[in-house]
């Protein structure tokens, strides 16, 4: 028996995608990450910053936790902050979705929105940033985990790569891995290196995120690249970038679930077609891993969303819908 609910994050499963991608000439497995307890990938540094808080004690009874998040850290963090029973302050922007407020609410965060972006940068996330700066100036005994640049952001995903490491016996060829914090990529590609696994890191990134020197541009799928490159990053974490855009999420994520019943998020979908992109390049019989960053019940009025999908892509998207229902045959039994 478990002791606690945060007692359960990690050790997800690994599971074998066999219709996602076809004429598929090596093995191809997903880190189902939404088996987490509150749906994500986040949980894990966000129980990782706030557990190294309470050891350095910055962290007491009576402190605020205080963090900018476009969603799935702020649900991680109001989960432990629940757990441990500490008050916790979510900063978000207009893009936050009413199901993610709600669910951070449900967990008794106090929500606070920014309207307006930063008047230097033009960006939604650094008028967050400054938003937390004036609640940590006003409020006594407040931490800011800061999951831009904390390194325990980073350490909670050498976990992530050993568990990943641990059940293919360390054969594992290629890692892809969403970019956003920087967090997953750095802590897995620091774990490839200081133990000698033979991995090669692919590191997908959105269309009009800057963390790979790309041009800034609109994005649509939350929590999927940056407009500011954080500080996490160092070069050289991955063996190549590829930059997917948002209908490749969707379309990805539409795939995921009418092929593999997979009902995943925004960036699991751009993910998959990172796969499809550069599989050319893959040997065969090689294993790949993507790891599927969050759950797919936080999409519902976005990505999987007739409307919304064409209010933003018009009779594009039909055409991309028509070619997705088509699946491949196949009726192989699944044990």
């Amino acid at each position: 028996m478990h002791k606690g609910i945060l007692s359960i994050i990690g050790d997800t499963p690994l599971v074998r995608l066999e219709r996602a991608i076809e004429d598929c000439h090596f093995n191809l497995i997903a880190k189902m990450e939404a088996c987490n307890p509150g749906g994500s990938i986040k949980d894990r540094s966000a129980l990782k910053l706030i557990d190294h808080g309470i050891e350095t004690a910055a962290i007491n009874v009576g402190t605020t936790i205080v963090e900018s998040s476009s969603g799935n850290m702020g649900i991680g963090l109001a989960q432990a902050c629940a757990y441990y029973g500490l008050s916790f302050i979510c900063v978000v922007d207009p893009k936050a979705t009413v199901q993610n407020i709600r669910l951070l609410e449900t967990y008794g965060a106090h929500v606070e929105m920014v309207t307006q972006p930063d008047a230097g940068t033009g960006e939604f996330l650094q008028a967050r940033i400054n938003r937390v700066q004036e609640l940590l100036g006003a409020i006594e005994n407040s931490f800011w985990p800061d999951q831009y640049s904390n390194i325990y952001n980073a350490l909670a995903h050498h976990q992530t790569m050993h568990e990943i490491a641990v059940a293919l016996d360390g054969k594992l060829d290629y890692l892809f891995c969403a970019t956003s914090t920087c967090g997953t990529l750095r802590g897995c590609a620091e774990y490839v290196r200081d133990n000698g696994v033979q991995t090669k890191i692919i590191a997908v990134d959105a269309i009009g995120s800057v963390i790979f020197g790309g041009p800034k541009a609109k994005r649509l799928v939350p929590g999927h690249g940056a407009a500011v490159r954080p500080p996490l990053y160092r070069p050289g974490l991955a063996e190549t970038c590829i930059q997917v855009s948002d209908l490749d999420c969707i379309v990805g994520c539409r795939r995921l679930a009418q092929r593999e019943a997979i009902l995943a998020g925004g960036s699991s979908g751009g993910m998959l077609m990172a796969v499809e992109q550069f599989k050319e390049n893959i040997p065969a019989n090689s294993t790949c891993v993507v790891i599927l960053a969050d759950r797919g019940e936080r999409y519902l009025d976005t990505i999987y969303s007739d409307v919304w999908v064409k209010e933003h892509f018009g009779e594009v998207s039909q055409l991309w819908a028509k070619a997705e229902k088509k699946k491949p045959a196949c009726l192989t039994a699944t044990y």
